[in-house]
C-alpha cells in the first residue's frame, strides 16, 4: 500500500501537514517568511494528485527495461485535466488510465513525450470534476534544507513531508542529462512521476528516480529521489502541447548504456535495434573518444553528441574491446522516431 511510506515519511492528513509546514518555517523572520501552504490550498493539491496505470504496446522496445505494466503517479496543471508526470511511465503507451483522489478511473492518452526534459503529458478523455490545477513554482530556486511537499496520486495516496538535500548535475546512463536536478530524502515509496511542492503548494519538481546517494559524495549513502525541476517545463510546454515533443529531442542517439568506471567510461547495455548494435558494441566495452575528444563520464558524451546539428549525423567512437582498440564509425538516428505508437495515433 502507498500509506507503507519509509518510517521517516508518511502520508499525512492534511491538517497535520499544514501543522509541519507552518512550524518548518516558524524560525524564519515574519518580514521574510512566504505565506505557508493553507489547509485549503493543501486540499486543492491533493485533489491535483492523480495515480497513473500504464500498459505499454506490446513488443515495443522500451518494456525490455521499463515493463509492460507501469504504475506512478502525475498531477493536474491546466484548467483543461493537463496532467504533468515523468515521461518514461508514457513511453509507447497503449492505454493509460487514471485514478482521482475520490476513487475514480477514467481514461486517458498521451499527448507529449519530451526526451530532453525527461517530461511527460497525458489528457484525459472525459472532464476531471472537481479538480483545480496546482500553480508552477515562481522562478525562485528552492535553497538546499528547504523542507518540501511529496505527493502520491491516486485514492490511497495523500501528502508527506521531505527535504531537499542536494541540488546538482544528472547524468542518466540512458542517453539522459540535467544541467540541475533535485534531490530530496526521505525517499517516497513510490516515485515515478511524483510531484514535488515547496510549502506554499507551488510544484517545484516530478519524480524520476530513488538513488542512495541524494546528498551528493560524502562518506555515507543517502537514500532519496531525484525530481526533474518544472522551471525546464516552462519554456517548452506550449511547444510540447502543440508537437508532442520539442525540437531539443530531435537529437542524435546511439542507443548506448554506460557508467564511469575507474576513470573509464564503460559500455553497460546495448538497445535493441540501435546504432549501437548495428556498429557492433557490446557490453564491456570502454569508450575513448568520440570524434576524436577523449571522455571518461556520460556526461561528456552526451555534450559532444548532442554537438551534432542533426539526428542522424555520423558519429566516430573509439572503443577498446578487449585488448584492442577500434575507430568505428556509424550514423546515429532521432530516438523520436524509432518509438512505437498506439493504432490510430
Amino acid at each position: 500500500m502507498l500509506r507503507d511510506f519509509v518510517s521517516c515519511l508518511r502520508l499525512l492528513s492534511l491538517t497535520v501537514v499544514a501543522a509541519i509546514a507552518t512550524a518548518a518555517l516558524a524560525a524564519t523572520p515574519a518580514t521574510t517568511a512566504p505565506p505557508i501552504a493553507s489547509y485549503d490550498m493543501l486540499q486543492r493539491v491533493n485533489t491535483a494528485l492523480v495515480s497513473l496505470r500504464v500498459e505499454a504496446i506490446p513488443g515495443a522496445n522500451s518494456v525490455e527495461s521499463l515493463g509492460q505494466s507501469r504504475y506512478g503517479s502525475g498531477v493536474v496543471i491546466g484548467d483543461d485535466g493537463l496532467i504533468l508526470t515523468i515521461g518514461y511511465l508514457v513511453l509507447e503507451a497503449q492505454s493509460i488510465e487514471v485514478g482521482t483522489h475520490d476513487g475514480r478511473s477514467v481514461p486517458a492518452r498521451a499527448v507529449a513525450y519530451d526526451l530532453a526534459t525527461g517530461f511527460g503529458l497525458i489528457r484525459p478523455l472525459v472532464p476531471l470534476r472537481g479538480v483545480q490545477s496546482v500553480a508552477l513554482s515562481s522562478p525562485a530556486t528552492p535553497s538546499t534544507g528547504d523542507r518540501m511537499l511529496v505527493g502520491i496520486g491516486g485514492r490511497d495516496g495523500g501528502i508527506g513531508m521531505t527535504q531537499l538535500v542536494s541540488k546538482r548535475a544528472f547524468s542518466g546512463y540512458w542517453e539522459y542529462h540535467l544541467d540541475q536536478a533535485f534531490f530530496t530524502s526521505p525517499p517516497a515509496p513510490n516515485h515515478s512521476g511524483a510531484p514535488l511542492f515547496n510549502l506554499q503548494g507551488e510544484l517545484i519538481g516530478i519524480g524520476s528516480l530513488f538513488t542512495t546517494d541524494a546528498a551528493g559524495k560524502g562518506p555515507r549513502s543517502l537514500p532519496g529521489n531525484m525530481f526533474v525541476p518544472v522551471d525546464l517545463l516552462k519554456p517548452v510546454l506550449a511547444e510540447l502541447q502543440a508537437t508532442g515533443s520539442t525540437r531539443a529531442s530531435r537529437r542524435p542517439w546511439l542507443g548506448l548504456s554506460s557508467g564511469a568506471l575507474d576513470g573509464r567510461l564503460q559500455v553497460l547495455r546495448v538497445s535493441r535495434e540501435s546504432p549501437a548494435e548495428a556498429a557492433g558494441l557490446r557490453p564491456g566495452d570502454v569508450v575513448l573518444e568520440i570524434d576524436g575528444a577523449k571522455v571518461a563520464t556520460p556526461e561528456a558524451l552526451y555534450k559532444q553528441l548532442w554537438m551534432h546539428a542533426e539526428p542522424d549525423d555520423e558519429i566516430e567512437l573509439t572503443v577498446q574491446q578487449g585488448e584492442v582498440v577500434r575507430k568505428i564509425r556509424f550514423r546515429a538516428i532521432d530516438r523520436m522516431q524509432t518509438l512505437r505508437k498506439p493504432a490510430g495515433i
